[in-house]
């Protein structure tokens, strides 16, 4: 490579030649991992990062297209390709062959598609790190997209997309993206959905310019994108009747093979090794790294595309600014939202002059446009910021979440927006401003803790695509350089004064949120139209000129004005850091009292001035009744609520804190920077003990949780299904419908003796973890039990109680899901274990629960596609002293023919794990071990696992190291003996608990396969001269009866006989339904529970183990 900077490499045969960047890459000090960048002659180039300390190695490939570089013909095609591409290799042809591996070396994968990108990333044991790259890499050179999974995967996106049809979020984005500028490819439907990706192919048949013949392959690099020598689909242990049984009929037809064959067109064409940045985390030396992806990513072709094509064309023409966009949602919810185009911003990366003005605009402290629209009771959250659409333009919004009186006065909120704006406009930005912005942002880069290697490759991975010096691309998009010390990018005051003047009302657009019954009622004469993939209702009316003017006006809100210096920025940021030969493992109880209990760990790992203070209030009086736990909750709500102008400056500054309600009690957490952590502590400990509630904020709140509980149920089907799975389970729980019965009588008053109340009678748990002594960590104790009473309960009889299934039962609960439009039924199957205080079976279930989860996904999603979401995993129930296993699937098919399936595939696992050789078996342990082993990433990961023995009272702080331990003496045996006994459907020992809830919304009918054959021997018998296979290639499979009765309509017309054939057809569809359509007949072998509260009454109640492990760090009894 031609450039100083670049050094040309020639490895020992086989590695391909690569260029190194010479220069130093700048990094934090706190970091002490090493980064090269080296580019392959393909140009792919890749970050090399060797973490000597690593237990999880990672990588991440970036490519430079998305969504918006779809032909306009096949709207979601590089979605679909993200899906497809992972479906088989010419080097590793099974299908589940890369997820399988990562599963057995603790590790995962995932993907997804942006506007301007698509992501392909993984983790995995640093061991196995060789081994997956090879399967990832080849994905990107030599993936089969086989035949037999074109019609599955058009399923899966189809699926994906039905998902989130009734989610207000894709709607108004698909909206927002609907109400470009004619032509944009911004307006482009990303997600894509069987409709829209084989439309094409569809009207190329109706032309007759598609035949059933159809070549059935495209060429790869070497000629090879064909089907797979060998079938890369392994059937499902006992398909279904309706599921794809041969080759031919999973690849759609004419078709599904068209849709193909523009998909590995598009490929072949845009998936540039150009456009590839790799990013790999390792163990590896930096040399090894380099041969690594040398080796692996060379023989992606170079197409000779753009690099890096970009979109410099924003999508707001003069037409669609100074516009109010109403919107109807599905949701109860109000909001604004103002969008003003934004130039991209990665060219200004010194100077970030969009989070310059996010800074000013997002404020919650004294003076800001949050503090005044609060006050007036309009608001509930605020927030701005610049966002990159995609690369070539950008968009900077302002967010606004609206009270009911906020949504009647909606023009207002708009108005004292602009207003604020006019401020900024006429502002001097003093110098403490920009040099706080700098501290900040540079003590955020020193000190920054390592996370989630996949998560840290993903950002690297698209980080490269940045227009930065290459030395500079891990630290530009984190650092912020003072105005006056570079002017390169010209995006400093003047850049920002040039935004202002652009952000004016003819200058955006403002979208306006509520649900249609609302939007009725401040605008009764609105015309509605749709937009075409969501059937999202908007109207679109345009700021009049009074408006405009009013809106551009200077400032005459004196409530508004600049927010002053922060004073949370920390100034001491020493750590006495010291030589340790082990770090301590685990905290210790360095103090007890009737109040409370007090663990502390000193940092000794992570070396930074941060610390973690988490305070468990446990208390009985919390959770007493149905109103008593929505009292609480309120409580904690205003308590935030009057702590946000407080702790906004905490927050910039790295310091938050975390106020929740939890079933027994309050949870408050503290983190950031040590230096100023007591007097955060002491403010929000002074506010939560002495509260005053004001009326018009509890009313504000009120409604707020109303809205939280009812839209829970417009929510996603499985979170439904598990919500009640859960509450099944759960001693004492109180549904969301009895607390909103008791929210509209609740007065002041009443919060405030309730908080009385419940701070009488409490029991603390407090972890003080990081940089703080064990002298500071006392004090917080000390401050914390400070005019608190003590619980009469025990610590034990405080926590959370499960309620077990008996022995030998079969039970399931059904309801109707409430939202009508709600496509998607969902279930949720769990299996109880059993106590989590006997390791043995603790260990041995956690290991069966692994060794299920990835066939589970690959059977039931992959192969039968019963829906997008499945998943198989564990189930800590309440209290985490008792545990389970959980099958979840939101599907379009009935729950009860997803019970079917689950208990098919569980039949089908007990060959599978009676055959399993020795060799995966062990894999499985060793993946297993690693993943127990695995060490926390940072300070909160170790505070967050502490918590999780502290919160349950087990104390059991060494549990992973001891399972590992014992896993070693797991055999074969006990897994499959514990499977037989607890999990296969046949057992007369298993305790089984499902949850069906069922879509109301209306579907026409399908005629089945079996309901098509037959059809087509009538046709047949008929001797009527057509080709009666030929509909499959036009309708696809599993057509809907208005569909086929249509066809074969126009077919049959003129033809003797042809209505009499046609009459057979209704019958034939209900003699042969759709496996898991119509209603679900109810099973002889099955408990109904129709009585939620008599059944919970029935079951008997966990018995809470106390502290596993006495500790004896005290030199006292303990209390």
């Amino acid at each position: 490579m031609a450039s100083s900077d670049w050094k040309n490499v020639t490895p020992s045969s086989p590695v391909p030649p690569f260029s190194v960047f010479t220069k130093p890459i700048h990094k934090s000090e706190q970091d002490d991992r090493d980064y090269r960048i080296i580019q392959l002659e393909n140009g792919l180039q890749a970050t090399l990062i060797h973490d000597a300390k690593a237990d999880k190695a990672a990588a991440s490939l970036d490519v430079a297209v998305g969504h918006l570089y779809d032909p306009d013909d096949m709207p979601g095609l590089a979605h679909f390709c993200e899906h497809l591409l992972f479906m088989g290799t010419e080097q590793f042809p099974r299908e589940n062959e890369y997820s399988e591996y990562l599963a057995k070396n603790n590790g995962g994968s995932n993907a997804y598609t942006s506007t301007s990108n698509t992501n392909y990333y993984f983790s995995v044991a640093t061991p196995a790190l060789g081994g997956a790259l090879e399967r990832f890499s080849a994905f990107f050179h030599s993936p089969l997209f086989a035949p037999s999974c074109t019609s599955r995967e058009l399923n899966a996106v189809d699926s994906e997309h039905k998902k989130n049809h009734q989610a207000d979020m894709w709607r108004i984005f698909q909206l927002n993206k609907h109400l470009s500028k004619p032509g944009h490819p911004w307006s482009k439907f990303g997600s894509g959905n069987r409709d829209s990706l084989s439309k094409a192919a569809r009207e190329l048949k109706a032309k007759g310019d598609l035949t059933s013949g159809a070549d059935k392959t495209s060429k790869s690099r070497n000629g090879s994108l064909a089907p797979s020598p060998i079938p890369s689909r392994i059937s499902s242990p006992a398909p279904s009747t309706s599921s794809n049984s041969s080759e031919t009929e999973a690849d759609g037809g004419a078709i599904g093979r068209e849709t193909r064959r523009r998909l590995v067109e598009w490929w072949s064409k845009e998936y540039c090794a150009s456009r590839m940045r790799l990013c790999i985390i390792g163990k590896e030396s930096l040399d090894e790294l380099s041969e690594l992806a040398s080796t692996l990513f060379s023989p992606i072709p170079n197409r000779g595309r753009d690099a890096l094509p970009m979109i410099k064309d924003h999508p707001f023409g003069e037409q669609e600014k100074g516009t109010l966009v109403s919107v109807q949602t599905i949701m109860g919810f109000h909001a604004l939202e103002l969008s003003f185009p934004l130039e991209y911003q990665p060219p200004f990366w010194r100077h970030k002059p969009g989070n310059f003005l996010s800074h000013f605009v997002g404020h919650e402290g004294p003076g800001s446009l949050h503090s005044y629209l609060k006050n007036k009771g309009w608001v509930t959250t605020l927030s701005s910021g610049p966002q990159n659409l995609a690369r070539g333009f950008g968009m900077f919004k302002v967010t606004i979440h609206l009270t009911q009186e906020g949504f009647k006065n909606h023009r207002s909120v708009i108005l004292a927006t602009f207003k604020y704006l006019s401020l900024l406009r006429s502002s001097d930005f003093k110098e403490f401003y920009q040099r706080e912005m700098v501290t900040v942002a540079t003590t955020r880069f020193r000190f920054a803790e390592k996370r989630r290697p996949d998560d840290y490759a993903t950002w690297v991975a698209e980080h490269m695509a940045w227009p930065v010096p290459k030395e500079y691309i891990i630290s530009a998009p984190q650092l912020i350089w003072n105005w006056d010390e570079v002017v390169e990018d010209n995006g400093g005051e003047a850049k920002i004064r040039e935004y202002l003047e652009q952000f004016r009302a003819t200058g955006g657009r403002v979208v306006l949120m509520a649900r249609a019954d609302e939007h009725v009622k401040i605008n009764p004469d609105a015309k509605w139209e749709k937009e075409p993939w969501y059937g999202t209702d908007f109207n679109v009316q345009r700021f009049d000129e009074a408006f405009i003017k009013e809106a551009d006006s200077a400032n005459d809100i004196p409530e508004l004005y600049l927010p002053g210096p922060n004073e949370f920025i920390p100034t001491n940021l020493e750590v006495e850091k010291r030589t340790v030969e082990e770090p301590l493992k685990r905290p210790h109880l360095i103090r007890e009292t009737s109040l409370s209990s007090l663990w502390h760990k000193k940092d000794d790992r992570f070396w930074v001035p941060k610390a973690h203070v988490i305070i468990d209030m446990r208390s009985p009086i919390g959770n007493a009744s149905a109103r008593a736990s929505m009292l609480t909750r309120l409580y904690s709500d205003i308590v935030n609520d009057s702590l946000t102008e407080f702790a906004y400056d905490a927050d910039l500054a790295g310091l938050s804190y975390n106020f929740i309600q939890h079933t027994t009690g309050l949870y408050v957490a503290m983190n950031g920077y040590n230096d100023k952590m007591p007097v955060l502590v002491k403010h929000v400990l002074e506010k939560v003990k002495g509260l005053i509630v004001r009326p018009d904020r509890l009313a504000v709140l009120k409604e707020q949780a109303r809205r939280d509980w009812e839209n829970f149920y417009l929510g996603q089907s499985y979170s439904l299904s598990d919500y009640f799975g859960r509450y099944l389970l759960t001693e004492q729980q109180w549904t969301l419908e009895e607390k909103l019965r008791e929210l509209p009588s609740v007065t002041p008053e009443e919060i405030q003796e309730h908080m009385k109340e419940l701070l009488s009678q409490v029991n603390l748990r407090i972890l003080v973890s990081g940089n703080m002594y064990k002298d500071e960590a006392i004090k917080i104790a000390e401050m914390a039990e400070e005019g608190l009473g003590v619980s009469p309960l025990s610590s034990i009889e405080l926590n959370d109680k499960a309620l077990i299934l008996p022995e030998g039962s079969n039970f399931t609960f059904s309801a109707p899901i409430p939202n009508p439009n709600q496509a998607n039924s969902a279930l949720t199957y769990y299996i109880h274990f059993g106590p989590v205080a006997d390791q043995r079976l603790r260990v041995t279930s956690t290991l069966l629960t692994q060794i299920l989860s990835e066939p589970a996904f690959n059977v039931l999603r992959t192969k039968e596609q019963l829906g997008y979401i499945v998943f198989c995993s564990a189930w800590s129930l309440p209290g985490s002293s008792e545990k389970g296993l959980r099958i979840v699937i939101q599907s379009e098919k009935t729950p009860g023919y997803l019970e079917q399936r689950v208990e098919v595939f569980l039949d089908g696992m007990k060959a599978r794990i009676a055959e399993m050789s020795n060799e995966e078996f062990e894999s499985q342990k060793h993946g297993l071990e690693k993943k127990w082993l695995e060490a926390d990433k940072n300070l909160a990961e170790e505070a967050g696992r502490f918590m999780v023995h502290i919160n349950s009272g087990h104390w059991d702080f060494l549990r992973n190291e001891n399972d590992a331990h014992l896993l070693k003496n797991i055999s074969k045996d006990d897994i499959l003996q514990l499977f037989v006994s607890q999990v296969h459907p046949t057992s007369p020992k298993r305790s089984k608990l499902s949850v069906h809830m069922i879509s109301r919304k209306p579907r026409a009918k399908k005629v089945s396969t079996a309901a098509s054959r037959a059809f087509e021997a009538l046709v047949r018998q008929a001797a009527v001269d057509i080709d009666e296979t030929a509909w499959k290639d036009t309708l696809g499979e599993l057509p809907t009866l208005p569909d086929f009765y249509k066809h074969w309509k126009e077919v049959l017309n003129a033809k003797d006989g042809g209505e009499n054939i046609l009459a057979a057809l209704p019958g034939l569809v209900d003699k042969y339904p759709v496996e898991g359509e119509g209603e679900d007949v109810k099973r002889p072998d099955v408990t109904y529970i129709q009585d939620m509260k008599a059944f919970k009454a029935t079951l008997k109640i966990s018995i809470d183990p106390g502290p596993m492990i006495q500790w004896g760090d005290l030199p006292t009894p303990r209390f």
